[in-house]
């Protein structure tokens, strides 16, 4: 299989518009653009992809941050979640 780039965006919204507007096709998360697909066709990449590290960097007068630390358990909450 062979792809060719012709253009790179920040962020999967504008991804979608283009797709949408034109003979593109954009490769972006399902678990995370549901809204953003409707009336599009979407299909499943026809091969395996690596997965990817998230990883979480604070500067440490803000480990003891309440709010900060919330938001740290969040992300990992849902970094942690499998795919529906």
């Amino acid at each position: 299989m062979k792809r060719e780039v012709v253009t790179i965006v920040g962020g999967f919204a504008t991804a979608l518009a283009l797709a949408r507007g034109s003979d593109l096709i954009a490769s972006v998360p399902e678990r995370h653009t549901g809204n953003l697909r409707t009336g599009m066709h979407s299909f499943p990449l026809p091969f395996s992809t690596p997965q990817i590290t998230v990883s979480l960097l604070w500067h440490p007068r803000l480990d003891a941050d309440a709010a900060h630390r919330w938001l740290r358990d969040v992300v990992r909450a849902i970094c942690a979640a499998k795919a529906p």
